[in-house]
């Protein structure tokens, strides 16, 4: 008679499994076989360090899974001079990769945020955009990830995110369509309640009104 199975020690072995992270001999075995499937020879002489490659370019594409985004706004200035307007940067271009596909995505970043009582650095803007790039990533989720760190760490009166971005997914499979642009937005605090600080923010990353006051573009 079979043994009944225990459904909690089933997931629990499957979690475990998807959790142990393969070594880098195995990593590099998965890109051969890839190239044999695609039908090439991985032992020919040009493909034979293609592996190693690989793997290394997947440690710099996908570092950001060995990061806490919230570590880079930890450090914050609350020596503003009385400054109480829109903090904006804009045209930060990031790399990352679609997970249905993992082919690239290439765009920009635009950010504003409304202080409370204390700013960040910049250059931490970019590195909290880098930190959500550098996974596997779909651009609605990627464009949410960012306003929602923001707003919880900083705390401030409202945070506004728009990423623009071209998807190679589309570019050079499937449909083929290039030269196409996604935009998404995340509005959060005044940016989504008051109209003229959104259009504020628009304005200063050149979009003039395009994206409304909705939670998500």
């Amino acid at each position: 008679m079979d043994k009944p199975v225990n459904n909690k020690t089933a997931r629990s072995s499957k979690s475990a499994a998807i959790s142990r992270r393969p070594s880098r001999a195995e990593a590099e075995d998965a890109v051969r076989t890839l190239i044999r499937w695609a039908g090439d020879d991985p032992e020919r002489e040009g493909l034979l360090a293609t592996p190693a490659r690989v793997v290394r370019a997947y440690e710099e594409w996908f570092a950001g899974y060995n990061d806490n985004p919230r570590d880079y706004l930890k450090r914050t200035f609350e020596e503003t001079g009385g400054y109480d307007e829109v903090v904006v940067l804009r045209d930060i271009r990031f790399e990352s990769h679609c997970e249905h596909h993992l082919a690239p995505i290439i765009g920009r970043v635009h950010i504003g945020y409304l202080p409370r009582n204390r700013v960040v650095g910049i250059s931490k803007l970019a590195r909290l955009v880098e930190v959500y790039a550098r996974r596997l990533q779909i651009q609605e989720k990627m464009t949410a990830e960012i306003a929602s760190c923001l707003d919880a760490v900083l705390k401030p009166h409202g945070v506004a995110v728009v990423t623009e971005a071209t998807h190679q997914c589309m570019t050079t499979r499937g449909i083929h369509k290039p030269g196409v642009t996604m935009v998404t937005s995340r509005m959060l605090g005044v940016f989504r309640d008051h109209a003229e600080t959104r259009q504020e923010f628009l304005s200063a990353v050149g979009m003039r009104g395009s994206v409304h006051g909705n939670g998500s573009g």
